[in-house]
């Protein structure tokens, strides 16, 4: 509890045992000294609401909560009601106090989960250790990182060994192990050797800031039931005034032109009981407070919400669209199967190796890695990617042709036919087929479990797209058990075959695409949902999709989804059960059945049970 709060909850206690005291004391009803001795509690409690009303009416900015506390406890202390003027102020104050503790505490555990700002930075400056403010350093500076301490920027590991906790970043408890030319990002705590890293980027630009201002600014993206909210209270608390006012005056002119007594108290009494309940405190209050902790929770466990209009149209996802590599398979291409025609195997790979020399495809990297030495790229001339079907170069004096069926096809070959889950990669020279190579690409071990809780979280249709053969997507799609797999796309195939999916889809659902970020910021910015996996440092994906998640891990997919659908379910539980709670009592207190007791549950009351409601939204660790 802070400062604040330590004297707001004093002020409570005087407050409360000077009423006790009043109350014992055997004091005339209604009488000057009565009055004035309850102004003591009154004033002690509730002269800062006082306060922000009269500034209030002053900026003309009248109907908030504070006004109508300030009018409905004055109306009651000139009424001679002075207990129930003091109760309601008190009770107020109350739940104004436990609401400003769930939101501080809502926000110690966000900030704890997200402590991942470094402080500092060990820079050595002549042949000495000296800490910086990470501002300072500039990129390409060697930092060293000692046990126990964050990692401040982004960089490559130049030496030592070490194990790093990346809790705070994927939610995974698992440590991860690094050496010389690993990389390592911002925000992981190095655990136990002495590891010196070179910095590869600014300190504004590395992946702890970036995470840390994305989570900030999460706030700003409104979702439709918090602009709901907001356009209810601005049209709701006025409405209500001015029924107040209308049942205070109409009664008793009624009753005054039909020859009845007017009883003007009575009326006023119910008026101010009636302002009371009004309070659209629960609401205001509980609404942005579900979806800050459900975005918190939500971080905790490694997935990244941008807003929480994000988390809104999350909860309503119907058709989940993904890529194959690096979503759904480990993205680590290797040689498993060479097969030479009319050639031996070691020339059929070092011609290909060869001829990949340049590329930066996971497939061209793998062919390089399998041949395993150094290439002589004066060998290599007239290379020329050919976007959807392969590579074309001059090796030595033999033309070099490695892709698929389609360049096969192109070339006047005829390829053999090969029936693998992997990429089969054709290969021609001269114009002569001379055989293949299969590289394989690992599903992730928990996939198969993915696709199936994510049917088990909503998803009525789950697609594949990948620009892989009919042959190897449809082995894969059945494995996983997809409803739809769609091969052989190139980039801009992708775009068009969500756009027909959006087109196809009903109304009130929700497409995601889940890709890695990189090579499909295209298809992430077109479905409703993007989602980035495995993002782990990656600038391209945590600025392109909506929801990022920090590691690699599928099952992400349906948590998100169910963090997403609770969030939603404790916001609607609040809204019906605030609103609802509201109608009833301001039912009751205009016909006269409601008292000043009851108003103080209605506002508070309910303040604190939508409060309470709402900071479940942080406890999401198994959904």
């Amino acid at each position: 509890m802070n400062k604040k709060q330590k004297k707001v909850l004093y002020r409570i206690i005087a407050a409360a045992l000077m009423m006790i005291v009043l109350l014992l004391l055997p004091l005339e009803e209604k009488s000057i000294l009565r009055f004035i001795l309850f102004l003591l509690p009154y004033f002690t409690i509730g002269y800062d609401i006082l306060r922000k009303a009269f500034k209030g009416i002053m900026n003309k900015q009248v109907f908030d909560e504070n006004f109508l506390m300030a009018v409905a406890t004055v109306g009651a202390m000139a009424l001679g009601e002075y207990t129930e003027g003091v109760a309601v102020m008190l009770f107020y104050q109350i739940g104004e106090l436990f609401q400003s503790y769930a939101v501080g505490k809502s926000r110690r555990n966000i900030s704890a989960l997200m402590d991942i700002r470094p402080d500092f930075a060990n820079v050595m400056i002549d042949g000495v250790v000296t800490k910086v403010d990470p501002d300072e350093v500039e990129v390409g500076s060697e930092i060293i990182v000692q046990p126990g301490e964050k990692i401040p920027i982004d960089g490559v590991v130049v030496d030592g060994t070490s194990t790093l906790d990346t809790a705070a970043l994927t939610g995974e408890s698992v440590p991860r192990s690094v050496k010389p030319s690993d990389e390592v990002i911002s925000g992981c705590i190095n655990m136990s050797g002495v590891i010196k890293v070179k910095t590869t980027k600014e300190f504004g630009e590395s992946t702890a800031s970036k995470i840390l201002d994305l989570v900030e600014n999460a706030s700003s993206k409104k979702s439709k039931p918090e602009n709901f909210i907001s356009k209810f209270a601005r049209i709701y608390t006025p409405v209500v005034c001015y029924a107040a006012v209308g049942l205070a005056l109409l009664p008793p002119l009624v009753s005054l032109i039909i020859g009845l007594e007017p009883r003007w108290g009575q009326w006023v009494y119910r008026a101010l009981t009636f302002l009371v309940i009004s309070c659209p405190c629960a609401l205001v209050i509980s609404i942005p407070l579900t979806f800050f902790a459900g975005i918190g929770g939500a971080s905790k466990e490694g997935v990244l919400v941008k807003g929480s209009n994000y988390l809104d149209m999350l909860s309503k996802a119907k058709i989940a669209v993904m890529d194959k590599t690096g979503t759904l398979t480990k993205g680590v291409f290797k040689v498993t199967e060479i097969v030479p025609v009319g050639i031996t195997k070691e020339e059929l790979l070092e011609k290909t190796a060869m001829a990949e020399v340049y590329s930066n495809h996971p497939i061209s990297k793998s062919l390089k890695e399998a041949y395993g030495k150094p290439i002589n790229t004066s060998r290599v001339s007239d290379v020329e990617e050919i976007s959807g079907q392969g590579i074309k170069a001059i090796v030595g004096d033999t033309t070099v042709n490695v892709g698929n069926e389609k360049l096969m096809a192109n070339v006047g070959v005829e390829p053999a036919t090969v029936v693998a889950a992997g990429t089969v990669i054709h290969v021609a020279f001269d114009d002569k087929y001379v055989g293949y190579i299969l590289i394989s690409d690992e599903l992730k071990p928990t996939s198969k479990s993915a696709i199936k809780a994510m049917k088990q979280a909503g998803i009525r249709a789950t697609v594949m797209l990948t620009g892989d053969s009919d042959k190897v997507a449809g082995i894969v799609a059945n494995d996983l058990g997809l409803d739809k797999v769609y091969s052989q796309l190139l980039p801009a195939d992708k775009v068009t075959k969500v756009e027909e999916l959006l087109a196809d889809k009903n109304e009130n659902e929700q497409l995601i695409f889940v890709g890695d970020g990189i090579n499909d910021a295209p298809v992430l910015s077109r479905a409703d949902i993007g989602i980035a996996m495995g993002a782990l440092g990656s600038d391209a994906a945590i600025e392109a999709a909506d929801v990022v998640l920090m590691d690699d891990d599928p099952m992400k997919i349906a948590k998100a989804i169910n963090i997403a659908k609770k969030s939603m379910r404790i916001v609607y539980e609040n809204i019906y059960f605030a609103i609802g709670i509201k109608i009833a009592c301001l039912i009751l207190g205009a016909i006269g059945i409601a008292n000043m007791w009851l108003a103080i549950f209605a506002d508070v009351g309910v303040m604190v049970l939508a409060v309470l409601n709402a900071i479940r939204a942080l406890r999401v660790h198994n959904v």
